[in-house]
């Protein structure tokens, strides 16, 4: 730089020396052209270039997202205004460096890369999920909204009609509509959490206001053009696929709604719950209505069969909340992975603390993206934490089996992969299964047992199929523009009615933003990973019961103590995302393309009973 600057010197001066009326000496005349000439075509950026970038970007991204992982357990488990700004600071710091290297990285796509640097780049333009403007302070602002609609959440609680009653938090109202023993006390509960979100829906307009922009600066139509892109396929592909899966299940769901709905009317008055109309969103055991379980007792085929009452057997052996996730542990590595890493049990949430706010939502956490994983619950020794517990530990084996990757490569071959593998292993948790670990000593086996396992799990899976494909159809449409903000909560709820085929308890307007009361929503979490969770588990498990060797009907599989499907098992938690998903699948499965025959198969004899129960009933809404 300094040989630049003295070169430009001697050439101004000598211009000057020239600029008088007497003419220059030729003695004088100034250097020769080629010494001070550039190239009118400067040599661009190499393919070796490219691979020193890329290889710079995965150190650097692996710093921050620590960082961002560290600072966001800690908001999530100790909600504070420092904790809040703490992790606002280390998203903001992520969206810098991301707004900076994504464009950078275009500069390379016209070049002759070798593989995994192309795949490298490919992967980091699609990254962000919420990519920040360039504007630093656009930046710092997404970063501070997107924080404190997270907190937001976290810390909501609803103090009845007038402000003034005892003040509840989600879990408590969400009991109150598990239960469902009244109408009113159901509605004043779903009624109270989701006013809750109606503040954020400003916040919520500006987020997707600057999200937008930032994925405009990166090449992208609007934000869910950016989210669709991240499928190895284009977006507009992607969407198609969507609708192919969601057509190959909804018979299914139908079928499940319309018996549903029947017991529902028996027991509320078809003039509450009409027999050709959706459901009231209220009635269904979730505050969301995207799983039913609840509803177990009154829809179950056999009333008088024998259950196993995973709770009972919890209560009755004094599990507590440690013990309860070492049952999850215990499943991985019967399958030959390896225990989970002491700091696990030392640093993980698995209660929730007394006397401050915490996101009871169950996560799992890579915190240092070496090793330090962790799972965050508010454990209540239910038969749903033990399934959850299960679950979430399929993402910390994910992450101690692709954490030794590049860090563009330490991630699900796509995100629908991270949802399915822990929902994977939960399908495991059979009878047999509950069995051998001790929990029960015999498990039923006649028919009527079968088809109200099957009834179970269906209020879980198969109702949850319509919720998963609706949330990212509502942002798409957000971000797209296609909904506007004045629309916000209408389009939601047409939504809600065509697909989940479900209505408001209460007539709700735009002075709501109902969208805002599901956590993935200010939490601004892609959500068709768990539409694709729900396909690619079932697909998952028939291959990894095929490698087992069971021959049984599907629904009887568990591959618990199998180290031959454990081995298949850690050979794709291996891959992360260094593939496309493509090969990723046909690696476990054998099959391209993502197939949702496989949960047909699965509740082929519940399928089967609820045709014959919804013979010459009027289905549909």
């Amino acid at each position: 730089m300094k040989t630049t600057r003295t070169l430009t010197l001697l050439l101004a001066l000598a211009l000057a020396g020239c600029a008088t009326a007497t003419p220059c000496p030729e003695a004088a005349a100034p250097p020769t052209a080629p010494a001070l000439t550039v190239s009118a075509n400067p040599p661009g950026p190499t393919a070796a270039d490219a691979k020193a970038f890329a290889d710079a970007t995965n150190v650097r991204l692996r710093e921050l997202y620590a960082r961002m992982e560290t600072s966001g357990y800690i908001a999530a488990t100790y909600i504070t205004h420092d904790t809040e700004r703490a992790a606002a600071s280390a998203e903001s710091d992520l969206m810098a460096f991301l707004s900076e290297a994504i464009p950078k990285a275009a500069s390379f796509r016209d070049l002759d890369l070798d593989p995994d640097t192309r795949r490298t780049l490919e992967l980091l333009r699609t990254k962000p999920t919420l990519p920040a403007p360039a504007d630093p302070a656009l930046r710092d602002e997404l970063a501070t909204i997107s924080s404190r609609l997270g907190s937001h959440y976290g810390a909501a609680k609803y103090c009845g009609p007038d402000g003034k009653g005892e003040c509840r938090e989600l879990g408590e109202l969400s009991d109150v509509i598990f239960a469902g023993k009244s109408w009113d006390a159901m509605v004043d509960a779903w009624v109270g959490w989701h006013g809750t979100a109606a503040e954020t829906r400003a916040d919520y307009q500006r987020l997707v206001t600057l999200g937008n922009q930032g994925a405009r600066e990166l090449g992208f139509a609007d934000l869910g053009v950016l989210w669709r892109s991240g499928y190895a396929m284009p977006a507009d592909d992607f969407a198609a696929e969507i609708d192919r899966l969601w057509t190959q299940v909804k018979p299914l769901y139908d079928n499940l709604h319309c018996y549903v709905r029947r017991q529902l009317a028996k027991k509320w008055g078809a003039d509450r719950v009409p027999l050709d109309q959706p459901i009231p969103s209220h009635l269904l055991g979730n505050m969301w209505a995207q799983d039913w379980s609840a509803l177990y007792p009154l829809v179950a085929p056999y009333k008088t069969a024998t259950t196993m009452d995973v709770t009972k057997a919890l209560k009755r052996k004094k599990v507590d909340a440690k013990q309860l996730v070492k049952y999850g542990e215990g499943f991985f590595t019967s399958l030959g992975m390896p225990a989970l890493p002491d700091t696990f049990y030392e640093r993980s949430q698995f209660t929730k603390p007394f006397g401050r706010d915490v996101v009871c939502h169950a996560s799992a956490w890579d915190a240092d993206h070496k090793g330090d994983v962790r799972i965050k619950m508010c454990i209540q020794g239910t038969e749903d934490d033990f399934v959850t517990a299960h679950h979430e530990l399929g993402h910390v084996y994910y992450y101690l089996a692709y954490d030794h990757l590049p860090e563009l490569y330490a991630e699900g071959a796509n995100d629908g992969f991270h949802e399915a593998i822990g929902d994977a292993v939960a399908l495991s948790v059979t009878p047999s299964y509950l069995v051998d670990v001790g929990l029960f000593k015999q498990a039923p086996s006649d028919e009527r047992a079968v088809l109200n396992e099957q009834m179970r799990r269906a209020l879980e899976k198969v109702a949850f199929l319509p919720f998963g494909r609706l949330i990212d159809q509502w942002r798409w449409d957000v971000f797209s523009g296609e909904t506007p903000p004045s629309e916000y909560n209408a389009s939601w709820w047409r939504l809600k009615h065509d697909i989940q085929g479900v209505v408001p308890p209460v007539q709700r307007t735009e002075a709501d933003f109902d969208p805002g009361a599901k956590y993935h929503i200010p939490g601004n979490t892609p959500y068709m990973r768990y539409f694709l969770a729900a396909i690619l588990q079932f697909q998952f498990h028939r291959a990894l019961c095929k490698a087992a060797g069971h021959t049984g009907p599907l629904y009887t599989c568990s591959i618990y103590n199998n180290k031959e499907a454990g081995e298949r098992f850690w050979a794709l938690l291996q891959m992360g995302a260094s593939r496309p998903w493509q090969d990723a699948l046909e690696a476990l499965t054998g099959e391209r393309q993502m197939d949702a025959t496989a949960i047909l198969d699965y509740f082929a004899p519940l399928s089967a009973w609820l045709d014959e129960q919804n013979k010459g009933q009027e289905c549909g809404w």
